[in-house]
């Protein structure tokens, strides 16, 4: 695997490790998306996972990004908010008919508001891009119409965003970009779809593959004091606003008492979706499971230092075996951190990754079908 190695004063660097399942899609990478073949230099005083995971939301800006709610139905009577930025001023792609549209999955509680969202956004109208947020069932400050929230194992609420994003700008080259749960949504609907799908092209960053490795790795008592207790917090927050709807079907009490995202799972989200058990629910929210099926190319962003997403878990073998898919892997980096430069602010290497890979795509695309 890639390593860093520290000398005095500085890091002795080694580049991404690079795995695709194709000769086309990793020449097609190096050709016009060199960003995944350049070493990747942390922050040097802020290169250990843990530091880089938890600083990154107070150290990168946050762009400001007016955007446009839409909120549609689903066929269970629910409803879904959608965040556009239309991107109206785009020199590159006057006509909204054809513009590209970008659509973004963020994490676990995250919204259209979370800092690597508006940095993507930033970039994309840079290319001149339209995006959309896809903001899952109430976390947006939308009400929740029916007793249901989302999970990373159903895909219908992604199934449903992208059918109707695809309808509304049916020229447009649609891709999409999912962070941390929303990679794994993505992949998962992706395996499930394989090249049925409207989208062009997806990349992920920071996915957690193997969900049973993923909760292993943050209950271990550093991670558990510094992330997984905090964001049980946040779980619990977000269905406690929505207690009146969930009260028939699941015991909120004792969802309210859980100290991990695992008994948060077992009480509320396997319930929530008809899982039989825990694990049940686990193996089948794992992307791990489906990226062979996956039927266009992805790129997914790691860092082998993620102690939400184990190295020992990232698929190696199974992405050598499907040429659509890239995997990305850096030594460092953290959980969506990838912080670079002395004070590292503006942009990240996560940042840089997806700039080039969408512009690749939309750009240049069509060459990959034809080597």
């Amino acid at each position: 695997m890639v390593r860093y190695y520290w000398t005095p004063g500085n890091f002795t660097k080694v580049k991404p490790q690079l795995v695709t399942g194709g000769e086309s899609f990793n020449r097609f990478l190096q050709d016009h998306c060199p960003v995944v073949t350049e070493t990747y230099y942390p922050t040097v005083w802020c290169w250990e996972s843990r530091g880089q995971t938890l600083l990154r939301p107070f150290i990168t800006s946050k762009p400001p990004v007016q955007y446009r709610n839409e909120l549609i139905k689903t066929a269970d009577g629910g409803q879904i908010s959608l965040d556009w930025f239309d991107n109206c001023n785009s020199k590159c792609y006057r006509d909204a008919t054809t513009r590209p549209t970008i659509l973004l999955l963020p994490g676990l509680t995250g919204t259209s508001k979370e800092s690597y969202i508006l940095h993507m956004i930033h970039l994309s109208e840079e290319l001149g891009y339209r995006c959309v947020v896809f903001n899952n069932r109430g976390v947006a400050g939308e009400n929740l119409l029916t007793p249901r929230t989302y999970c990373c194992a159903n895909t219908e609420d992604l199934e449903t965003v992208i059918h109707h994003v695809h309808s509304l700008y049916p020229s447009a080259p649609f891709l999409a970009a999912g962070v941390s749960m929303g990679g794994m949504l993505l992949l998962n609907y992706l395996g499930k779809i394989g090249p049925k799908t409207p989208l062009k092209a997806a990349a992920t960053f920071s996915v957690g593959w193997n969900t049973f490795a993923c909760s292993e790795s943050l209950e271990k008592p550093l991670n558990w004091l510094l992330f997984n207790y905090y964001l049980t917090t946040c779980l619990q927050s977000s269905v406690n606003k929505h207690r009146h709807m969930f009260v028939k079907q699941i015991d909120m009490d004792h969802v309210m008492k859980a100290k991990s995202i695992r008994e948060f799972d077992k009480r509320f989200t396997s319930v929530m979706f008809g899982y039989r058990t825990i694990d049940d629910y686990y193996t089948d929210a794992s992307p791990n499971r489906r990226l062979k099926s996956v039927g266009i190319p992805v790129l997914c962003l790691n860092s082998v230092d993620d102690v939400f997403s184990p190295s020992h878990a990232i698929p190696i073998e199974t992405a050598k075996q499907n040429p659509n898919v890239a995997l990305v892997l850096t030594s460092y980096g953290g959980h969506i951190g990838f912080l670079e430069g002395i004070w590292p602010r503006q942009s990240t290497y996560m940042d840089r990754v997806f700039k080039q890979f969408v512009q690749a795509m939309v750009e240049h695309g069509h060459e990959l079908s034809s080597m």
